[in-house]
C-alpha cells in the first residue's frame, strides 16, 4: 500500500500541497441560469404525470418504423414499441414475460456463464405481468412504462428480492424491507422488475469481475468485460432483456458499463434523484440513474425516477428538473447555440485512437448538422482531482463498511475488495479534509469553465472493453491500469456531482463500442440529453447490434 500511494503521489498530494480553500463535504452549486425550450416537470407531481409530461417532450412517434409487419432495420425496442404493441393487441405484458423468461433461462445455462441476475423468480415476473395485462385488457394503463420490464441493480432494494450488494452475506446483516423511492416510484407507473442485476462487489470496482455469482460478460464479446459496477444492468439492457435499469454511480458506475456495452446512461446531478434504500445512501458522491437502449427512454425513465429528498430540496436548492423539448424544430435552434468545451490533451489521452477518432467525428458531425461550437478548454489539476475522489470515496465505502468488518466480514469479502479496503483504511481523517478542499478548488475551476461553454465533451472511458483473464474468474483480479484507463474521463461528475451522460458513437476495429461523455453544468440534465438526442440520430447508421441478443417483444 505505501508503494501504490507513493507511485499514485497520493502523499505528496494530499499533504505536501498548501490548499487554501474551505473543505466542501458534498456538492455545492451557485445559482444556475434556465435552460432554453425546456418542459419543467414538478417534483411534487406523482410519478406518472411526470412520464406523461416526458412524453410530450418526444418526436412524433411512428410505429411503421419496425413495427407493424414493417422490415425496416432495427437495434433496439423502444418503451414507445413495447407501449403500442400492448395497446394495439399484438402482445401483452404476460406473453412477452414468457420470452424474458425463456433468455434469462437460456442465459443461466449458457457456457461459459453470464450471471447477468443474481436474484430472478419467475414466478414474481409472471404475477406482475399477468397484473399489468389485466390493466391493458380493462384499459386502464398506469403510464407508458406499464408492462416494460427493468432490472435494478443489486444494491438497490426492490421487495421482495434481498440486496447483497453483489456480495454473499451483506443481505444476512440488512434486510431488504421494501423498495427503494426510485423502485416506489417505477412500481407506481406498471413497470415489471424482473430481479436484481449482478454488479461489481459493494461496487468497488470498475470492470464487474464477481466470483461470488459469476462475472458478467460483455453481449457484444463474451470474453470481455461489461464494465462496473453496474455490470449485469448494462448487460441485460444491452442484450435486449428488458428496456431500461437502474444503476448506482460513485465512480463511473452507470457510464463506464453503458459505454462498454453500447448503450445510454445517465448521471444526473448529485442530489436530483432519491437514493434512499440504495446501499450507497449516506455518501456524497453517487446517485441512481437510468441505464437505456436509447435517449429518449433514459429521458422516460428520468421523469419518474426524478425527485429530491426533503433534505437536499432544503440543503441543495435545485432547480425543477427538466427535459429537452424534442418534438419542435426549435430543438435544432437550441443546439445551434451551444459550446461544446474539449480538453484535447485529456481527450486523446486514450488506449487506443479508435476512442478520439470516433468521439471527434461525433463532434464533427454535430459541427456540420447543427451548428455547435467546439471551444478549447483546459481543466487544470486532474490528478489532484481523481485523488480527492479516491479518497473521498474509498473513505466513505470503509465507513459504512467497518462495523461489520469489526464483527469478522472482511474475510468473506473477495480479494479485490479486501484491496481495495486495505488502501481504503490508510486514508487519515487529515487526508479526508484535504481531499474536500481540493474538492472545493476543482468545483471553482469548473464553474469558471462552464462561463465559456455549456457543456465538456469527453470520451466515456480511455478504453474499449477488456478481455477477462481467465485466471480472474475464480478470485477475481486487481489491475489499476485498466481500472485508471476505465475511469479516466468520469471523475467530474462524482467529485463535483455533475450530471454527465454517455452515449454510443460507433465501434473500435475490434467490434467493441465506444462512448461519448457529455458533461453539464448542475441541474443541467435537459442540455445533455438533448445533445445526446442529437448524437443518438447522427451516429445511429454506425451502432451495431451485439452478437447476444434477446428480441423479447416479437411482434414480427
Amino acid at each position: 500500500m505505501s508503494f501504490l500511494k507513493k507511485q499514485n503521489k497520493i502523499n505528496e498530494l494530499l499533504r505536501g500541497t498548501r490548499i487554501p480553500e474551505h473543505p466542501m463535504f458534498r456538492p455545492e452549486f451557485p445559482p444556475q441560469e434556465a435552460e432554453p425550450r425546456v418542459l419543467v416537470m414538478e417534483e411534487e407531481n406523482i410519478p406518472t404525470e411526470r412520464v406523461e409530461s416526458a412524453l410530450r417532450c418526444l418526436p412524433f412517434y411512428d410505429p411503421s418504423s419496425h413495427l407493424s409487419g414493417s422490415s425496416s432495420p432495427f437495434l433496439y425496442w423502444k418503451i414507445r414499441d413495447f407501449a403500442y404493441a400492448y395497446r394495439s393487441g399484438l402482445v401483452t405484458p404476460l406473453m412477452v414475460a414468457e420470452h424474458v423468461i425463456l433468455g434469462v433461462e437460456e442465459f443461466n445455462n449458457k457456457n461459459p456463464s453470464m450471471p447477468w441476475l443474481v436474484s430472478f423468480s419467475a414466478e414474481e415476473v409472471r404475477k406482475q405481468a399477468a397484473a399489468s395485462t389485466k390493466r391493458f385488457e380493462e384499459g386502464n394503463p398506469l403510464s407508458i412504462l406499464d408492462g416494460v420490464f427493468v432490472a435494478i441493480k443489486d444494491d438497490i432494494d426492490c421487495h421482495p428480492y434481498p440486496t447483497k450488494g453483489g456480495s454473499k452475506w451483506f443481505h444476512e446483516v440488512r434486510q431488504c424491507k421494501g423498495d427503494s423511492v426510485s423502485v416506489s416510484r417505477l412500481r407506481r407507473c406498471g413497470v415489471i422488475f424482473i430481479g436484481k442485476a449482478n454488479m461489481h462487489e459493494f461496487g468497488l470496482g470498475v470492470t464487474g469481475n464477481n466470483p461470488n455469482y459469476g462475472t458478467t460478460r460483455n453481449p457484444h464479446a463474451l470474453e470481455r468485460y461489461t464494465g462496473g459496477s453496474s455490470s449485469g444492468p448494462a448487460a441485460l439492457v444491452a442484450a435486449g432483456l428488458c428496456s431500461a435499469a437502474l444503476g448506482t454511480d460513485g465512480g463511473g458506475s452507470v457510464r463506464i458499463p453503458s459505454s462498454l456495452c453500447g448503450v445510454v446512461g445517465l448521471k444526473t446531478t448529485y442530489g436530483r434523484t432519491d437514493i434512499r434504500g440504495a446501499l450507497c445512501d449516506g455518501g456524497t458522491v453517487e446517485i441512481i440513474g437510468p441505464i437505456t437502449a436509447t435517449v429518449e427512454d433514459a429521458m422516460l425513465v428520468y421523469a419518474a425516477v426524478s425527485g429530491s429528498t426533503p433534505s437536499d430540496r432544503f440543503i441543495l436548492k435545485p432547480s425543477p428538473p427538466c427535459l429537452p423539448i424534442l418534438s419542435s424544430d426549435d430543438s435544432s435552434d437550441v443546439l445551434r447555440t451551444l459550446r461544446l468545451g474539449k480538453y484535447t490533451e485529456w481527450f486523446d489521452d486514450v488506449f487506443s485512437t479508435d476512442i478520439s477518432d470516433k468521439c471527434n467525428d461525433a463532434l464533427n458531425m454535430l459541427s456540420k448538422a447543427h451548428g455547435c461550437e467546439t471551444v478549447e478548454i483546459t481543466i487544470p489539476e486532474l490528478l489532484h482531482m481523481r485523488t480527492a475522489h479516491v479518497v473521498s470515496i474509498g473513505s466513505e465505502s470503509f465507513c459504512s463498511l467497518n462495523q461489520f468488518f469489526l464483527e469478522g466480514r472482511r474475510a468473506q469479502c473477495t480479494f479485490d475488495t479486501r484491496t481495495n479496503l486495505t488502501l481504503f483504511e490508510t486514508f487519515s481523517a487529515s487526508d479526508y479534509v484535504a481531499a474536500q478542499r481540493m474538492r472545493r478548488r476543482m468545483m471553482n475551476y469548473h464553474m469558471e469553465i462552464f462561463k465559456k461553454v455549456d457543456v465538456i465533451v469527453t470520451p466515456t472511458t480511455g478504453m474499449t472493453a477488456p478481455i477477462i483473464p481467465s485466471s480472474a474468474l475464480k478470485y477475481g483480479e486487481t489491475n489499476l491500469q485498466v481500472s485508471g484507463y476505465l475511469m479516466q474521463f468520469i471523475v467530474a461528475g462524482n467529485l463535483l456531482g455533475l450530471p454527465a451522460i454517455s452515449v454510443p458513437v460507433g465501434h473500435d476495429k475490434q467490434g467493441l463500442p465506444i462512448g461519448i461523455q457529455l458533461i453539464g453544468r448542475p441541474w443541467g440534465e435537459a442540455t445533455i440529453l438533448r445533445l445526446a438526442a442529437a448524437i443518438e440520430e447522427l451516429c445511429a447508421e454506425s451502432r451495431k447490434r451485439p452478437a447476444t441478443f434477446y428480441d423479447i417483444l416479437k411482434v414480427k
